[in-house]
Parts: structure tokens; sequence; C-alpha cells
């Protein structure tokens, strides 16, 4: 299982109708990513570029797209933005495989 940051706008109609009839998103969230064997860990409401940030945890790439897609599809979201995100572990695995590596790229010389 692999954690995934999900970044979104809602249409202008949505905004109208939660402004109608306030209404607790999470939990449609948490629904679509259960049905992908996954598990909403937060979901957040916010300021700025996008208007709902959430962090989710999904088994892995194929069932981060086809959350993406099927957001995408409800035609409800704009904009919707998929991050995979990495714990400590991971990115020091990262690291040291990385300083394994570094010695195939050459740095440019130039002319």
């Amino acid at each position: 299982m692999g954690f995934y940051m999900i970044q979104g706008c809602y249409t202008q109609p949505a905004i109208k109708n939660l402004v109608a009839r306030p209404e607790n998103r999470s939990k449609a969230g948490g629904a679509l990513v259960k049905a992908l064997g996954g598990k909403l860990h937060q979901y957040f409401m916010s300021f700025g570029e996008y208007d709902f940030v959430a962090i989710v945890e999904l088994p892995d790439d194929q069932a981060a797209a086809a959350m993406s897609m099927a957001s995408g599809a409800a035609g409800h979201l704009t904009g919707v933005k998929t991050t995979k995100l990495m714990t400590a572990a991971e990115a020091m695995a990262a690291m040291a495989a990385a300083g394994g590596a570094a010695a195939a790229l050459p740095a440019p010389k130039g002319k």
C-alpha cells in the first residue's frame, strides 16, 4: 500500500449545492477510496489553489489512477491532482539507491 495526496477543486455548481445544503464530502471520498481497496486517512477543505486535500492509502498506482479517473468522470470536480508520497524510510532507501547510482551520471563537460 502506498500513500497519495489528492488535491482538487469543486465546480461552481457543486459549490452552489454545498452552500445550499452543506455536506461532509469526506464520506463520499472515503467510499471511493474504500471501493478501490484503500483507506482515507484525512480529508481537508482548503484555501488557495485547491478546494480540498486528502491523504489516502491505496494498494498501488493503478488504484490511484482509477481514483483520479472516477473523480473526474463524476463531473463535479476539476483540476484533480494526485501526488505519490513516500514515508521517511522509503525516502531514505531512495537516497541510498541514488548514492549508489550517482556515479553512472557524469556531469556535463560543456564546450
